[in-house]
C-alpha cells in the first residue's frame, strides 16, 4: 500500500516518534508498504512520521532499487559514531521542491533493531551515511532544515504557507 507523504506544516514531523516494541505481521507490513511510498515518491529513504505514523522505524535504498541487498530497514535506530564532515545538497519528501547545503558526517554507524527485533549495526559513508542520518533526525522530530541557517529555514516556511494559503501545499 501506498501512504501519502506527510509534509512540512504537520505536527507529527516535529515530535519524537515512539519506540517499537512489537515485532510482528503488522511491523513487516508497515515496513514493505514504506518501502513502496518511498519508491512511489522517488525517494531513498522515508521515516514512518512522514506517512503519519508516529513509530521508530525508516526504511533506505540508496541504489533505489538497482541492488534488493541494499535494501535497509532501521527499527528504534541511534547514531552511535560519526566521522569526519561533508557538505552536500539535500533534501526531503515532506518538503518537496526545497533543497539546500547541509553539512553532515561522513562516516556514521547506527546501531538498531532488525524486523525480527535483533540488534544490527549499519554503517556508512557519503549517500547512505547521510540517508542514516537524516532518516534518524526524522524519528527524533527533526527535519533537515535544522542544520541550516535560520534565515533559510524561515524562508523555506514562508514559502510553505504562501503555498499552503494557495492550496498548493
Amino acid at each position: 500500500m501506498v501512504y501519502p507523504i506527510v509534509k512540512l506544516g504537520d505536527p507529527v514531523l516535529e515530535k519524537p516518534a515512539a519506540a517499537i516494541t512489537r515485532f510482528d505481521d503488522e511491523l513487516r507490513k508497515l515496513a514493505d508498504d514504506m518501502f513502496e511510498s518511498m519508491y512511489a515518491a522517488h525517494g531513498v529513504g522515508l521515516a514512518a512520521p512522514q506517512i503519519g505514523i508516529s513509530k521508530r522505524i525508516a526504511v533506505i535504498d540508496v541504489t533505489f532499487k538497482e541492488d534488493p541487498e541494499a535494501k535497509i530497514v532501521l527499527v528504534n535506530p541511534e547514531i552511535v559514531h560519526t566521522e569526519g564532515r561533508i557538505t552536500s545538497n539535500e533534501g526531503c519528501l515532506s518538503i518537496p521542491e526545497f533543497r539546500e547545503k547541509v553539512t553532515r558526517a561522513r562516516h556514521v554507524t547506527v546501531r538498531a533493531q532488525n524486523l525480527a527485533g535483533e540488534t544490527i549495526e549499519v554503517s556508512g559513508e557519503e549517500l547512505l551515511a547521510r540517508a542514516l542520518l537524516h532518516e534518524t533526525d526524522h524519528l527524533n522530530g527533526k527535519l533537515y532544515i535544522s542544520h541550516i541557517s535560520a534565515l533559510k529555514r524561515d524562508l523555506i516556511k514562508r514559502k510553505v504557507r504562501k503555498l499552503m494559503k494557495l492550496g498548493e501545499w
